[in-house]
């Protein structure tokens, strides 16, 4: 359980990176008028796929953890349901696909930043937050 947890605390900085490179992108290609590329369907593709498997590994060490012993306290719970909130919000890019390049751009940076905020929250509310 120690090494799941470790690649789920260091996965999280990847996704940090990803996330930043993103609004980076998104939001200069919102500003600048240019067209969604490849490049930009990859950025918003690995974004999500990375949240996905942030997710699948929390749920893995909650479920592993608690029937080893440790439980399922509160602060767990609302930890998985908001990370579980902030991979369904990192999907919603795709609902935009046939859109206008710029509303593409717009949405998908307010997608990503939204999901910071989830993050941000979900993780503040562990014991010893982003310390860990």
């Amino acid at each position: 359980m120690n090494i799941l947890l470790m690649i789920h605390s260091i996965l999280r900085w990847l996704i940090v990176v990803v996330a930043v490179i993103a609004i980076v992108k998104f939001g200069l290609g919102w500003l600048r008028g240019g067209a969604f590329k490849g490049m930009d369907r990859g950025l918003s593709s690995g974004f999500s796929g990375l949240m996905d498997l942030q997710v699948t590994l929390g749920l893995i060490f909650l479920v592993g953890n608690g029937l080893a012993g440790s439980g399922f306290p509160m602060y767990r719970i609302e930890h998985a349901i908001s990370m579980i909130l902030a991979a369904v919000l990192a999907h919603l890019p795709m609902r935009w696909k046939n859109s206008e390049d710029k509303l593409r751009f717009r949405n998908s940076l307010f997608i990503v930043l939204g999901v910071l905020v989830i993050v941000f929250l979900g993780v503040a509310r562990l014991p010893g937050g982003w310390n860990r």
